[in-house]
């Protein structure tokens, strides 16, 4: 018997047992959208680590690297389309069984794929803000904005990194003019939360509330090794709310967790919205534009 074969009835049972979740989701449930991982299946960093926000705010050479490398990297993000995990998830909150989806993901696929009540706990890559006046504008704005500016970059190859990210020659970061708000000509900051800042308190406050009304928690396609999104399943632990693991390799969450699942999200998510609601699960790509 393969494996989806024991993990799909598990799952289903943990739902019906604990019919109203919050789900955790990480970069593994992204990755068949085309968007690269930061950790193996062991949670070990398969790049260098990414830009700190320390490093953005006060080192003008990190911010034009940062923007040479985004001027490649974000079309990945801005094409991806929602996959069937997405979906799933998607239709199990339309069925009533997800009362808050909190997401370590920037990309927005889930918001893409139908599903309402996200929590975009990193922020989000689509939307930028100048870091003196405070305006937001979208990322595609800017994107043209950075084209008009240096047409010579976007011919360039490179090799995607998670997150909008990108591989780029040093000689090409030298020569960026890096993008400036339009309204104040303040420096501009991608409104996600970078590696050492901080998660909005009143972002983790709506999680911790979710998962003190919830049945339980599921967590899907994260290595759990930021604390950040390692802190609900802690959470879950010390109120008694049972854990269960969407993953193939180590979490950092795995010895609190009652289930842990190692077949791929996709097929497993799929088959476990379809049984409850009776129907499938809408194919990948269906109704889905751009943000």
């Amino acid at each position: 018997m393969s494996r989806l074969n024991t993990d799909v009835p598990a799952l289903q049972r943990f739902v019906r047992d604990h019919p109203r979740l919050v789900v955790i989701t990480g970069a593994g449930i992204s990755a068949s959208s085309g968007i690269p991982t930061y950790r193996d299946r062991e949670g070990t960093w398969k790049h260098s680590a990414p830009i700190t926000h320390q490093e953005f705010v006060s080192d003008p050479a990190r911010r034009r690297r940062y923007w040479s490398r985004s001027l490649l990297g974000w079309p990945v993000v801005r094409d991806a389309r929602p996959n069937v995990a997405h979906l799933a998830l998607s239709a199990l909150e339309q069925l009533g069984h997800i009362d808050l989806l909190i997401t370590q993901n920037v990309d927005r696929l889930h918001q893409r794929a139908g599903s309402a009540k996200v929590v975009d706990l990193h922020g989000r890559v689509d939307q930028v803000r100048c870091m003196v006046c405070n305006a937001t504008t979208s990322r595609e704005r800017v994107q043209q904005q950075i084209l008009r500016d240096n047409p010579h970059h976007s011919h360039q190859l490179s090799t995607p990194r998670p997150d909008g990210d990108a591989e780029v020659a040093a000689e090409l970061v030298a020569t960026l003019i890096v993008p400036t708000c339009e309204r104040c000509d303040g420096e501009l900051i991608p409104d996600v939360v970078f590696f050492g800042g901080s998660v909005p308190k009143t972002r983790v406050a709506q999680c911790n509330e979710a998962v003190a009304t919830a049945d339980a928690v599921l967590a899907v396609g994260s290595s759990l090794q930021v604390f950040s999104g390692y802190r609900f399943c802690r959470l879950a632990g010390q109120l008694g709310k049972p854990l269960a693991i969407i993953n193939p390799g180590g979490t950092r969450a795995d010895s609190l967790a009652g289930l842990k699942l190692l077949s791929d999200c996709e097929p497993l998510l799929q088959a476990l919205a379809a049984d409850i609601s009776g129907d499938g699960v809408p194919t990948p790509f269906a109704g889905d534009s751009p943000s």
